[in-house]
């Protein structure tokens, strides 16, 4: 209890920019529990999956093939699923898997941008707070003189704002660097798929039956 009555105490102290701080954290914790959740349910084996894909390729059977794409609710699977069905629909198997793949990766990096932002945003929010309590301690002087423990004291409060402001911002930035290594990491396992999905389907007919071909 103690401890948060301390807490709640430095939180007042650090201004009114402390609320905006207070949002921009809480921004970030749901954009975190958000985008780790959705990452995790687009996110499998690339390597495990291609190796499951390309004997089905292989063997052209694109019935099968559908079906395993079908059961896994991943990025890469649900990008190779767009370029089977276009073929099976004789359609435009490049253009398929470009535009799906390219549609996950804009979701893949939706609010990373609002982090990005907050990482911009915190510390200038902390240095205003910092320079409005700054300018509040020294305008004791205009009051009476012969107070220096009342300025310095000021001048401490003033800096809580900052170490606010830079503490939000850490904690956008690293969770900002892991999400965007995850993406850089789905969209290579994207590309890997298309190339491959491309590259079995040029060699087989442009006339299916029943849609499993031997």
């Amino acid at each position: 209890m103690d401890l948060f009555n301390q807490s709640l105490a430095l939180f007042q102290k650090g201004g009114p920019v402390m609320y905006l701080l207070a949002i921009c954290s809480l921004v970030v914790v749901t954009i975190t529990v958000e985008r780790f959740w959705y990452y995790r349910g687009m996110s499998t084996d690339g390597v495990a999956f291609l190796e499951k894909l390309k004997p089905l390729l292989k063997q052209r059977n694109l019935s099968a093939a559908i079906q395993l794409c079908e059961q896994m609710p991943a990025a890469v699977s649900q990008v190779a699923l767009q370029g089977l069905q276009a073929y099976q629909q004789d359609g435009d198997v490049p253009g398929a898997l470009e535009s799906t793949a390219i549609l996950t990766a804009a979701r893949l990096r939706s609010y990373l941008n609002y982090l990005s932002g907050i990482v911009t945003l915190s510390p200038l929010l902390g240095l205003l707070g910092t320079v409005i309590g700054m300018i509040q301690s020294f305008s004791v002087l205009n009051i009476q003189s012969g107070q220096p423990m009342a300025i310095t004291g000021g001048v401490g409060e003033a800096l809580v704002a900052t170490a606010a402001g830079l503490s939000v911002a850490v904690l956008a930035f690293i969770t900002n660097i892991i999400f965007t290594q995850r993406l850089d990491h789905l969209v290579t396992d994207m590309e890997q798929t298309c190339a491959v999905v491309v590259a079995s389907l040029r060699t087989w007919p442009v006339r299916r039956e029943n849609h499993e071909i031997a």
